[in-house]
C-alpha cells in the first residue's frame, strides 16, 4: 500500500477514536505480538510451527495498520461538520439520485463513518468529485472507468453528525 499525501477530512471525535487506537497499537499491540512470537518461536522448530506463522501474519497486519493510520492522521484536516448550506463538501450526508437510483452516503473518509451503516464516498471518487461544491438541485455527472456517463441529480446534502 504506498502512502498517500491527499488530506482527509475527521471529525475531532473520529481523529481522537484512531489516535487512541494508533496509540495502543504501537505500544501494547506491539508488545503483545512480540510475546507471542517469543512464544511460538520457543516451540521449536518454525518451518511447521502454525502459531508462530499466524503470530508473524497478525504482526504483518499490526504494522500495515500502524502505518495506515499515522499517514491518515498526519494529512488529516480535523473540524466541525460543515454547516447546513446545502452545498457538498467532504463531512457531509449526501442523498442523490444517481443514474435514476436514490442513494444517500457520506461524502469523506471510512474512517469518520465508522460506526454507522452510512456508505462513504471520498471526495476524490468519480462520484465525488463530481458533487463536490454542487448545490442541492443541481444536476451534474461523471464519467466511469468505462467510459459510461452518469447523470447525478443532488437531493440533499446535510452535516454528518456521528
Amino acid at each position: 500500500m504506498s502512502e498517500s499525501t491527499s488530506t482527509t477530512w475527521l471529525t475531532q471525535e473520529a481523529y481522537d477514536r484512531l489516535s487512541t487506537e494508533l496509540d495502543e497499537l504501537s505500544t501494547t499491540g506491539r508488545s503483545d505480538i512480540a510475546k507471542k512470537i517469543e512464544a511460538a518461536r520457543s516451540e521449536g522448530d518454525l518451518k511447521e510451527n502454525g502459531g508462530y506463522h499466524a503470530a508473524r501474519e497478525e504482526q504483518g497486519k499490526i504494522e500495515a495498520r500502524i502505518r495506515q493510520l499515522t499517514d491518515l492522521l498526519r494529512h488529516a484536516t480535523v473540524g466541525e461538520s460543515p454547516t447546513d448550506s446545502g452545498v457538498a463538501a467532504p463531512g457531509m450526508v449526501i442523498t442523490a439520485e444517481v443514474a435514476g437510483d436514490e442513494m444517500t452516503f457520506l461524502l469523506g473518509s471510512r474512517e469518520a463513518a465508522d460506526g454507522t451503516d452510512l456508505d462513504v464516498y471520498s471526495e476524490k471518487s468519480p462520484l465525488g468529485a463530481a458533487i463536490v461544491g454542487r448545490s442541492v438541485g443541481e444536476t451534474t455527472s461523471y464519467t466511469t472507468p468505462t467510459g459510461a456517463s452518469i447523470e447525478v441529480v443532488l437531493k440533499d446534502a446535510k452535516p454528518f453528525l456521528p
